[in-house]
């Protein structure tokens, strides 16, 4: 089953060449998700090969510039290609005065509606939930309203052992029983649910710290992730700068990374006065071992 994250843009406020403004697009079992949408996102849709006609929900995080610029682009590109589902869409409520504005000027309503959701920039907040997964947003220190988001699937009940139950015709009822984890009576036998099932797969985790600085608030939101993406826009030596402008250097987000005992980080949102990432890697692997710097149109599985 499909958990994949594919890194659309890796870059800080300034696009470069090599990397573009923040973007990521999430398929978890065939659900589609963007999470932030800077400038030039549909162009890295189509570059990296995403399916970005089946994105049905998109995250913003917060209202710079960086994270929501090429949103208005990829909605019109929906329209142009006949779009009529709807489009869900989380993100800080001034978001959808921008929105209706761009809507009046340019004359031009989308034939698909959108659903607007406001982030809760106080408290984590469960803003999706299905019968495969759920979406937290949870609140980050940074210097507008920002949110990271925690993707969850939905632990599973209990595996039958097909092979214990092919001279058995037990009733569906008690096999649904079985899975729950409940010993049943069957033709004056107790069948035990840990002999005829087996543990279904751990459900896997994947969370987002958009912008943010470090903050130890975070750690029980986050922690036990499979996957963290952190934000590490300087370098150590940058610590200053990094702090006025509630930002991380590679070692907060490898902190973050250790506290958490997260079981993998990236880093990403570099910014464009660093020519090379590699150095971001080894500052954070001094503190967390498993760290990857990334590019554009890298692909993590879980």
């Amino acid at each position: 089953m499909k958990f994949k994250l594919t890194i659309l843009g890796s870059g800080g406020a300034i696009p470069t060449i090599e990397k573009r403004p923040t973007s990521q697009f999430l398929n978890i079992q065939e659900r589609r998700f963007l999470i932030d949408c800077g400038e030039g996102t549909q162009i890295q849709l189509r570059k990296f090969g995403c399916r970005f006609t089946k994105i049905d929900h998109i995250f913003i995080s917060h209202l710079h510039g960086d994270h929501y610029l090429g949103l208005i682009g990829l909605l019109s590109t929906f329209n142009l290609l006949g779009r009529i589902n709807p489009i869900y869409i989380y993100a800080p409520k001034e978001l959808e005065e921008i929105l209706e504005m761009h809507f009046k000027i340019s004359g031009k309503p989308f034939r698909f509606n959108i659903e607007f959701h406001p982030l809760n920039f106080k408290n984590k907040a469960l803003i999706f939930e299905d019968t495969v997964l759920q979406v937290f947003s949870f609140p980050v220190s940074h210097s507008v309203p920002c949110c990271g988001f925690l993707f969850k699937e939905v632990k599973k009940s209990r595996n039958i052992i097909k092979t214990k139950i092919q001279n058995k015709p037990i009733p569906f009822e008690k096999l649904k029983l079985l899975k729950e984890g409940k010993n049943v009576d069957f033709n004056n036998e107790i069948l035990k649910y840990k002999d005829y099932t087996k543990d279904s797969p751990k459900p896997r985790s994947y969370a987002y710290c958009a912008d943010t600085q470090y903050d130890e608030n975070l750690i029980p939101i986050i922690s036990n992730v499979d996957l963290l993406y952190h934000e590490a826009t300087f370098l150590e030596q940058m610590k200053e700068r990094a702090k006025k402008t509630q930002h991380s250097t590679a070692k907060d987000a490898a902190t973050m990374a250790k506290e958490a005992n997260t079981k993998r980080l990236i880093i990403g949102h570099f910014s464009a006065r660093y020519n090379e990432i590699i150095n971001f890697e080894k500052e954070a692997k001094t503190i967390f071992e498993n760290t990857i710097a990334v590019n554009d149109g890298d692909i993590f599985e879980i």
